[in-house]
């Protein structure tokens, strides 16, 4: 008896898991694995976005062949490791930020394997970014190492002083391996791809006005270089697009793949023609309806001066406040107002303006719904999301079903809330506002499906936009559908978006009425608003525990 307990012993620290069940314990069974913890998986999302990092060549991000070759193994093995943890038992919350994850990975995977931007795509060598986006991170397909300028105050301290003649040494480097690394043959994206690398090189010149650059030698000949060298940049881009002849979308198959496994909108291509079509349509008859109820009011008038605008845009943020708020439509945080006041715009001569100014000069409230976005980057600035898996902006924009649709749904949503009764004409905007949506994202989907070239996808954009309103002016057409082109579900997103989240709100909804429960909207933004800027296919799972 004593040999055995004294052999039961050796057996217990060689295999404790085991040997439990011969000693009778009931806590672990060999023939149950045991669940991974949740924080495995923040261990393992840190790792990953670690990884994501490519490493440097020649003090620039390494986005060459060879080297995503060499790191492919080590992608596997984090992907393995991913899909081998065990879920049971997770919340619905932590199953979500596992997706998350997976999304990100198979985002990974798709630009390496499909999208490939930084071989088939001129923009995404800019580098220099004056503004921040309204939304967590840029739209379309960046490299690693921007230079931010918007994140910089001038005249700079000594510390951002260094960290900005780091930022302006990369982009030599960089744009020296762009001419390297692009060997596609994607012709529209090549060349209205020139068009931003152009701009960077007028936005470096701008630098030297700022305070405190103009009299700094070492910062004037970074800018220098960085001026040189993406003047070289687009010489060289010109010279090559001659012999570029290829189609620049991705395909059906491929985008309806992108759209589930990386941006989670449970729709294929097929379905977001007939729903933009749908929405198109709609849009069309709720105007067309708004205007037969509204021809004995008088017309709507347009800021004709610098005072007239900035008197209309300060009531306009005040009336989309107190109605928030009044309204009870969502929480009204003390960062909202000053979110929204910092970007009222300003006035603009009539023979200038494009769509969103046309708008914005009749009433900016339609607009300025649309800018809940600020709302929502105030709050990840303010708030920052206790998840650490949702704290910052998710990679490959994947964010842009939650954060676009919710921006395009609230149009709308406002509006039948109440937010024009005092401006019944106003509502006709909202409808304009949904049409040019619809009908430009319907224009991308067959940009990419290469059935139309960007420019027929943009007379679908021009054409099928009331009023005319995107027939003024060129440069927002072209901007909108190259950046559709380039970031596959993007120029859909605000109006598959807006869908997702009215699906999500018809659940919630219907979740409250069976539970005997009264609805309310502010509670619904409100929990929407606290799990973050994810898919709205995972928000409406950890929000009502019904996938879509």
């Amino acid at each position: 008896m004593y040999r055995f307990l004294i052999l039961l012993f050796l057996l217990a620290i060689v295999f404790p898991k085991q040997i439990s069940v011969l000693a009778g314990s009931p806590a672990v069974s060999s023939l149950e694995p045991v669940a991974d913890k949740y924080e495995d998986l923040v261990a393992l999302f840190h790792e990953w976005r670690r990884f994501e990092v490519p490493p440097d060549y020649n003090g620039a991000p390494d986005y060459r062949k060879q080297t995503f070759q060499k790191r492919r193994s080590d992608y596997e093995a984090l992907r393995t490791r991913l899909e081998q943890l065990d879920t049971a038992g997770w919340t619905i919350a932590q199953r979500v930020d596992y997706h998350v994850v997976l999304a990100e990975m198979n985002g990974y995977d798709f630009n390496e394997r499909i999208l490939r931007p930084w071989e088939r795509d001129p923009a995404f060598y800019k580098s220099v970014w004056m503004s921040r986006s309204d939304v967590p991170a840029h739209e379309g397909p960046t490299h690693h190492h921007l230079t931010e300028v918007w994140q910089y105050s001038f005249p700079l301290s000594e510390d951002a002083r260094t960290a900005f003649l780091a930022d302006l040494r990369i982009i030599p480097a960089l744009n020296e391996q762009a001419q390297e690394n692009l060997t596609g043959n994607a012709r529209e994206l090549w060349v209205a791809g020139i068009r931003p690398i152009e701009q960077q090189s007028r936005n470096l010149q701008s630098l030297l006005d700022l305070p405190g650059v103009g009299s700094d030698e070492e910062l004037n000949s970074a800018i220098d270089q960085a001026i040189s060298s993406t003047n070289e940049l687009v010489n060289w881009l010109r010279r090559e697009a001659s012999s570029k002849t290829g189609p620049s979308g991705i395909g059906r198959e491929n985008y309806t793949w992108y759209l589930q496994n990386v941006h989670l909108v449970p729709l294929t291509w097929e379905d977001e023609v007939m729903l933009l079509k749908r929405e198109l349509a709609r849009a069309w008859t709720a105007l067309k309806l708004e205007e037969h109820n509204n021809r004995q009011l008088p017309e709507l008038v347009a800021a004709d001066s610098p005072e007239a605008y900035k008197e209309m845009a300060d009531a306009a943020a005040e009336s989309l406040m107190t109605f928030l708020e009044s309204q009870d439509v969502v929480t009204v945080k003390p960062y909202f107002e000053p979110a929204l006041r910092e970007h009222l715009g300003e006035f603009v001569p009539e023979n200038e303006r494009n769509f969103f100014l046309i708008g914005e000069h009749f009433d900016p409230r339609p607009l300025y719904s649309h800018f809940y976005h600020w709302f929502e980057l105030a709050r990840m600035d303010n708030e920052p999301h206790p998840s650490e898996i949702r704290r910052g902006p998710l990679l490959y924009n994947i964010f842009d079903s939650r954060n676009e649709g919710t921006a395009t749904a609230v149009e709308e949503m406002f509006l039948q809330a109440g937010l024009y009764d005092d401006s019944p004409r106003s509502r006709e905007i909202v409808y304009i506002m949904i049409a040019q949506r619809a009908a430009r994202g319907l224009g991308s989907l067959y940009a990419h499906a290469n059935e139309m070239t960007m420019e027929e996808a943009g007379g679908i954009h021009a054409e099928y936009t009331p009023r005319g309103w995107m027939k003024t002016e060129k440069d927002l057409l072209i901007f909108e559908q190259h950046l559709y082109l380039r970031q596959p579900g993007y120029g859909t997103s605000y109006i598959t978006g807006k869908y997702l989240l009215e699906s999500a709100l018809a659940e919630y909804a219907r979740k409250m009425d069976v539970a005997g429960r009264p609805f309310s909207i502010k509670d619904f933004f409100d929990r929407l608003n606290s799990i973050g800027n994810i898919p709205v296919s995972l928000s409406q799972w950890e929000m009502t525990g019904s996938k879509q």
